[in-house]
């Protein structure tokens, strides 16, 4: 488990050495500067191939300008030195790119989103296969770009999965399924190539099985949960599921379930933030009268169905909502930091303060009394937390790990 630790008190302590304290430091920077060279490298290598895809706009421009990116990539890391790696991998990588992506929107216009979406399903998941085990095989230095070749053909067959999709008009339950072989694939893929931002990617999907996601209008971006209750019991059961699974995973493998239990973590508590505004009539778009600009009637037969059907099922009301949150958030809170969980830790923290600040505007701005029943409540909650962590620390020195 990755720890925090102070080196500068821990070396005037005598804990560790000076030496030892330069060396922690030294080999935490590398591991941070590693990740931001390694994220401006490959959302540049993104950005160019689709930007030449649909500034090119011509199948036979396209397939020659990256046919050229990928033989002067391929030269260099041939004949180069080490040093000039980086663009060899780079130009390849936006050859291979564009003629993957090109290739993919070329298609898809000749034979139309069924056949070609069909076609990219299979084409992509047969190139998927064969990257996946050149990767495996690949040498050290060749495996940045054989892992990276094995996610774009990933992403040619779950992009061909969901234009065949939607053009055979998928709807209900198989939508879902859709959702949830998209949201598997990725974690796998990631799992494979062990990047962690494709594994945390796959939350939206995941998501998605229950419509939860966002959606962008003019100088806004929205999160909406039509599915409140249910999205948070399908986020909880996942994060169940990764601290399970840790225990039994080795380290490489474990780091992704850490990664996609924050990502749960993080749409459970935005789900939590929609149900304390609005509250959630559970199964209402599921199998209740749904919404009503999608209701087979006028708007009062909707509303007499919709009435009718909150009658017959759970309602939950935003304050109970609140409160259950600001609960969850503390024991989210107290475990993370007990476990050394710093992902679920900073997320429990910044969402205690959102909603710290949503209630107080939106819920409680003119209830006083809601004021000093949760001040008063936090002194006794806290004194409990000091000393059952007084407790577990008493239990850790006589049972040392």
């Amino acid at each position: 488990m990755t720890h925090v630790v102070q080196t500068d008190v821990l070396i005037s302590e005598g804990i560790l050495t000076p030496e030892q304290g330069t060396i922690i430091a030294r080999r935490s920077r590398q591991v941070m500067v590693s990740l931001v060279i390694n994220a401006v490298l490959c959302l540049g290598i993104i950005a160019a191939a689709i930007g030449f895809v649909f500034w090119l706009a011509d199948a036979l421009a396209v397939s020659i300008v990256g046919g050229m990116f990928l033989a002067v990539g391929t030269a260099v890391l041939l004949k180069a030195a080490d040093v000039y790696r980086m663009f060899g991998n780079a130009a390849a990588l936006i050859g291979a790119g564009m003629l993957a992506f090109g290739g993919m929107f070329e298609l898809v216009d000749k034979l139309g989103e069924e056949t070609g979406g069909l076609t990219l399903m299979v084409t992509g998941l047969a190139a998927f296969t064969f990257a996946a085990l050149t990767f495996q095989r690949a040498v050290p230095h060749a495996r940045f770009l054989t892992g990276s070749l094995t996610v774009m053909a990933g992403a040619v067959h779950l992009c061909g999965v969901y234009i065949w999709g939607d053009a055979v008009g998928l709807i209900g339950l198989p939508v879902a399924l859709v959702h949830g072989y998209v949201a598997a694939t990725l974690i796998a893929l990631g799992m494979l190539v062990d990047v962690r931002l494709i594994t945390a990617l796959a939350i939206v999907p995941f998501a998605q099985m229950l419509e939860t996601g966002t959606f962008y209008w003019h100088a806004m971006y929205a999160f909406y949960s039509p599915e409140t209750t249910l999205s948070i019991l399908q986020m909880g059961l996942a994060m169940a599921v990764c601290v399970a699974l840790a225990s039994r995973l080795a380290d490489r493998t474990r780091r992704h379930t850490h990664m996609f239990g924050i990502m749960a973590f993080i749409v459970a508590n935005l789900c939590f933030l929609v149900g304390s505004l609005w509250g959630d009539v559970v199964g209402e778009h599921l199998w209740g009268p749904g919404r009503s600009w999608t209701y087979d009637g006028n708007y009062d037969d909707w509303r007499t169905a919709q009435d009718a059907f909150e009658a017959s099922t759970l309602v939950i009301h935003e304050h109970v909502y609140s409160i259950v949150w600001a609960v969850l958030l503390v024991i989210a809170a107290f475990w993370s930091a007990q476990t050394g969980r710093r992902g679920i830790f900073n997320a429990a923290m910044t969402f205690a303060g959102i909603h710290a600040y949503t209630q107080a505007f939106e819920t409680f701005y003119d209830e006083p009394l809601a004021y000093v029943i949760g001040g008063l409540a936090a002194v006794p909650l806290a004194w409990g937390l000091w000393r059952l962590n007084d407790r577990f620390e008493q239990r850790s020195v006589l049972q040392p790990a």
